[in-house]
């Protein structure tokens, strides 16, 4: 009868991986069946440490048997892939923020071998929600790339909640031009899958982000970029967006605050009706005066006279 100890199976799986002179060929198949037993015993003794090396070897085991001709086949690395996101999952509760990072991307890679791109952006976008607090920089990286798998492969509508979950870090982060450039792109992606109610309600978020972050002149060029887009031009979020930004530039702080209140702001994502109802931010007569000087500006230098 086999033993069970996890470390006895370690052990035997590290020596059938290792060449000597006895053994010409490691045994990989047999190797990668006691590292997937040793995983499972560390985590249910609850060693998480080992539990997540022994995936790791498990792992490798799966990829090195997709690699040996007559072991080819496609659920290798599926199952590679797999050990690969437990693995992560376990460096998680770890707190080892770079393994996590590193082995959701190396299971995402695994994945697009086996020409799966959903659960390869699946993968990222685990990687992501697990760093969003600890590392929110390394959280968007990611976040990104399983955007962009998504879009390479023609399924932008999938990534929808992805382009959200990104804004809403850089909106934590305080960086909200790049949170603008993120509901634009949701914008350009839902445009491409004819989702008109989403593609609007990315492009009136992208203006309110501005708006939150006191840059008037920013707001209205995106107004003025998205108005060139029939459904936006003609529907309800663009005659909000229109409403903030004239009051605005009136100085009307009860407009703003009304129009913040309204439904279509309402039925936007969470992170940007908290931003709204914020609205305004600063100083308004101060903006005014600004948009008012730009104006005087613009005019004398067309003053030929």
């Amino acid at each position: 009868m086999g033993s069970s100890d996890p470390d006895k199976l370690i052990i035997k799986a590290d020596k059938l991986t290792k060449l000597s002179l006895t053994r010409w060929n490691a045994d990989w198949r047999s190797a990668t069946q006691l590292y997937e037993q040793a995983a499972n015993g560390y985590r249910v003794s609850r060693n998480i440490e080992k539990a997540k090396e022994a995936f790791e070897m498990a792992s490798k085991g799966q990829e090195m048997l997709s690699s040996l001709y007559y072991y080819h086949n496609n659920n290798r690395p599926w199952d590679a892939a797999k050990h690969m996101e437990t693995a992560a999952a376990l460096a998680k509760d770890l707190a080892k923020w770079n393994e996590v990072a590193d082995f959701y991307r190396r299971a995402s890679e695994l994945y697009v071998q086996c020409g799966r791109p959903q659960p390869a952006s699946d993968a990222l976008a685990k990687g992501a929600r697990a760093l969003e607090d600890a590392v929110p920089e390394d959280a968007i990286q990611l976040y990104t790339d399983a955007c962009v798998i998504l879009e390479d492969d023609g399924k932008e509508q999938m990534a929808f909640d992805l382009y959200r979950a990104a804004t809403n870090v850089y909106i934590k982060l305080e960086k909200y031009t790049d949170a603008a450039a993120f509901m634009l792109r949701l914008g350009l992606a839902a445009d491409k899958c004819s989702a008109t109610h989403s593609q609007c309600k990315a492009y009136l978020g992208a203006v309110v982000i501005y708006l939150y972050a006191h840059d008037l002149n920013q707001a209205q060029k995106c107004y003025n970029d998205c108005s060139m887009i029939d459904a936006f031009a003609s529907s309800d979020q663009s005659r909000c967006a229109s409403r903030l930004i004239s009051a605005y530039s009136d100085g009307d702080i009860e407009e703003i605050k009304k129009v913040a209140q309204s439904s279509t702001i309402s039925n936007l994502d969470h992170m940007i009706i908290r931003l709204a109802r914020k609205l305004p931010t600063g100083d308004i007569s101060a903006l005014k005066k600004s948009d008012t000087d730009d104006q005087h500006e613009e005019l004398d230098e067309n003053d030929l006279t």
